[in-house]
């Protein structure tokens, strides 16, 4: 018999969110939202603008304070062990560029010393390898192309080898075949490193291509989740696009179709 396995029932989940709350005032911007990314797992955060994707991701990096609920970060809470939590983690998004005044490499060590990594010019230059980026290392980030920038913000995004992995639009600004290499690379993450990733896209061709399981946020509720490849169908949709659509426009009425 084996006395191995690559992925245990019991292996603690990247992340943990639980009955997350968060009030402003009289406007409730997330209504019990409940979620884990496992280990090795993509997950696609999906909803239209203003359903509570930018409010998750900011209580899962610390940013905001829930008003109540939960987060752990491989177990940890966040609330109570901050930056234990966040070591684990990084972020990347095509809103959050690099310093555009430093140089790539600059941009590498600079966050690399924030977080402490051990032999960093090491792990500075395996990055820099990685992602295609070694004859660009002396070149400031503000000069760089769509797709050099995507792919020097992902190289800092895994300068702590984070075991949770948030990105917010990560391929927006690329072109197709920058988009397709960049998604390889993510897929990659997660098959071998085992990194579990959460990513928020308006694109759902890129959703279906990368995710393996998806969950629809409106106005601060989760209403669907499973996989993108058929959930579409379980609901009566076509394609995921189709789904997203009525998400959008009617909630109210997709939870009502769900029930049915």
């Amino acid at each position: 018999m084996p006395t191995t396995t690559l992925h245990m029932p019991t292996d603690r989940p990247a992340l943990r969110a639980s009955r997350l709350h968060k009030v402003y005032g009289s406007v409730t911007a997330l209504d019990g939202v409940s979620f884990t990314v496992n280990r090795g797992e993509i997950v696609g955060l999906l909803g239209p603008n203003g359903a509570g994707k930018t409010t998750t991701i900011n209580m899962v990096l610390g940013l905001l304070a829930t008003t109540t609920g939960s987060v752990e970060i491989d177990g940890i809470d966040i609330s109570r062990q901050r930056a234990r939590a966040l070591a684990k983690t990084n972020f990347a998004a095509v809103y959050a560029a690099l310093p555009g005044n430093l140089t790539v490499i600059e941009n590498l060590r600079f966050f690399g010393l924030l977080y402490g990594i051990e032999s960093l010019r090491i792990r500075v230059e395996e990055l820099l390898q990685q992602f295609d980026l070694a004859h660009l290392r002396h070149t400031k980030c503000g000069l760089l192309s769509s797709g050099e920038q995507t792919r020097a913000a992902l190289a800092k995004a895994l300068l702590n080898r984070p075991q949770l992995l948030l990105l917010d639009e990560p391929t927006a600004s690329l072109d197709p075949s920058a988009a397709q290499l960049i998604r390889a690379k993510i897929r990659r993450l997660a098959t071998d490193d085992r990194c579990g990733i959460l990513w928020t896209s308006h694109n759902m061709n890129e959703v279906e291509a990368v995710c393996d399981r998806v969950l629809f946020l409106s106005r601060g509720k989760v209403l669907l989740e499973g996989n993108p490849q058929t959930l579409p169908q379980e609901h009566g949709s076509a394609t995921l696009e189709d789904l997203f659509i009525r998400v959008a426009r009617e909630p109210l009425k997709a939870i009502a179709d769900v029930a049915t």
